[in-house]
């Protein structure tokens, strides 16, 4: 194995079954969720479940163990979504995250609520607006300990952000001492483009790679070059133990709604044993 697969990929891959392009219904996603815990131990993220949704997840729970769950919540709604969630034996608050914070105030706000609500450990990661309000939402966030979640494709191609917006923004969040947590769009671990759609798709491992080289020093453009590379054996070599805890320092986790697909990419490219061997 070329990857200290331990230190690069546990927890990366946060299970958002239930949004699109997958949107499994609750019915089919909690006991896969369960059953991809138990197939590939903690590669797997928290079940990522909106607010709104909390009484469907509860209704779908069955037997077995708690389940951990990242909770979408708007900050008016947290607090009564998260003592929904403490309330419940079957589940476990593992992350929390805040929909699009429009501008700086929206973002103080946002992050006064989380200091009242949440339980000390736990994540949160507030979403910053593609937009010029992006850095004060960053500077409200810097110093915090909360994260910036960062939208990195969705159902068209306007939602995916360019290498060089991309960049800047991971360069904005890591200057900052900032960790990002990403959703949308990270199908594959290297960039491609859909045959289906045509989208041009940002690789998670570029993005490990972008924020490695930020994370060292290194400026936008060299963050965007990686953002462009799309040759999977430069993409995968080079991860020392400490190169990959500088990366995950900066890239905390992504949302997929198949954990699978990102896995097998990783076992194709050798970064992972095959999952027949991936200890539970």
């Amino acid at each position: 194995m070329r990857s200290p697969s331990g230190a690069l990929f546990a927890g990366l891959f946060d299970d958002a079954a239930l949004f699109p392009p997958g949107d499994a219904p609750m019915a089919a996603a909690v006991p896969a969720h369960r059953e991809l815990r138990a197939r590939l131990g903690d590669l797997v993220g928290p079940f990522v479940v909106p607010a709104g949704r909390l009484g469907e997840l509860s209704a779908h729970l069955g037997d077995g163990g708690p389940v951990g769950v990242s909770l979408i919540a708007a900050a008016g709604d947290l607090p009564a979504a998260a003592a929904r969630v403490d309330a419940h034996p079957g589940l476990v608050l593992a992350a929390v995250e805040v929909p699009v914070a429009a501008d700086a105030a929206t973002a103080r706000e946002a992050v006064r609520v989380l200091d009242q609500v949440l339980p000390a450990g736990v994540p949160a990661a507030i979403e910053v607006p593609r937009s010029a309000a992006r850095d004060g939402v960053l500077d409200v966030l810097a110093g915090t300990g909360r994260r910036a979640k960062l939208r990195t494709g969705g159902v068209r191609a306007a939602l995916f952000p360019p290498p060089e917006e991309l960049a800047a923004t991971l360069a904005a969040c890591v200057t900052r001492g900032v960790a990002v947590k990403c959703t949308a769009g990270l199908h594959s671990a290297v960039r491609h483009t859909d045959p289906a759609t045509g989208f041009a798709h940002h690789g998670f491992l570029n993005l490990l790679a972008a924020c490695d080289a930020l994370a060292a020093g290194e400026p936008a453009a060299a963050a965007e070059r990686w953002l462009r590379q799309d040759d999977p054996a430069t993409l995968a070599g080079g991860w020392s133990p400490d190169r990959a805890a500088r990366a995950r320092a900066a890239f905390t986790s992504f949302g997929t709604c198949s954990v699978l697909e990102p896995v097998d990419d990783l076992v194709a490219l050798g970064l992972l044993p095959s999952l027949d061997r991936t200890p539970a």
